[in-house]
């Protein structure tokens, strides 16, 4: 199944601070419902998204990576990809993150994805992946603004306490010379998946009507043939 998604969030923030905040994964990604970064290598993003319907939950594993970035005129693109942990399946997006300032105060970003998803987890087809983005993205503007502003409210106390301790130490020659780890592990706390019965219940419940429909009439059938 192929379709295009496009989104767009709000960032109560000028674009020049929004936009680096928009671009910085580790950051932002507590702030995407039923997701979790798990590791940095380098410019590639690896990580779990959770997903439940009912007692039915699964995950998808996969990683993403910066194809282009510019700052000056506020537009990237992504690639990512993923498999389903249960063989159910795959996905496969190309995203496309353009911002432009809608106040001093304020910045816009519209997201547009193009995805390919393989296997049995394409079955519910088009329209659920576009209900279920949109109520994600207003979750995900939702919890990245509260952020920002729990921020902002702690930096002002720490402004305002001073600095009443001892200035750090500089870092010595061993460990200034001491080289990062290829790989960085992000030890964040684990994600709640995200439950498809709120996300997307009516659209899931219109794309399954017609096989409920058709069982509750084979069953009917089989009573009247008693």
């Amino acid at each position: 199944m192929a379709e295009q998604i496009v989104n767009e969030f709000t960032v109560n923030r000028p674009i020049e601070e929004a936009w680096p905040i928009i671009c910085d994964v580790e950051r932002i990604a507590p702030c995407l419902p039923g997701a979790q970064l798990e590791e940095i290598e380098g410019d590639i993003y690896r990580g779990r998204v959770k997903v439940k319907l009912g007692a039915v939950s699964t995950q998808f594993k996969g990683e993403a990576r910066f194809v282009e970035r510019n700052d000056d005129s506020h537009h990237a693109t992504l690639h990512a990809k993923g498999r389903d942990t249960g063989g159910r399946g795959n996905a496969e997006a190309d995203i496309i993150a353009q911002a432009e300032a809608l106040s001093p105060t304020s910045t816009k970003c519209v997201v547009t994805a193009d995805l390919h998803i393989t296997g049995k987890v394409a079955q519910f087809g088009r329209g659920i992946m576009g209900d279920v983005s949109k109520k994600l993205m207003d979750q995900f503007s939702a919890n990245l603004n509260s952020m920002l502003d729990e921020q902002s409210a702690e930096s002002i106390e720490a402004d305002t306490a001073g600095d009443a301790g001892e200035a750090p130490a500089e870092p010595t020659a061993e460990a200034s010379a001491t080289s990062s780890p290829t790989v960085r592990k992000i030890n964040g706390p684990a994600a709640e998946p995200i439950d498809m019965a709120d996300m997307a219940g009516p659209a899931l419940l219109k794309r399954l009507g017609p096989v409920i429909a058709a069982v509750l009439l084979v069953l009917l059938l089989l009573r009247r043939r008693r």
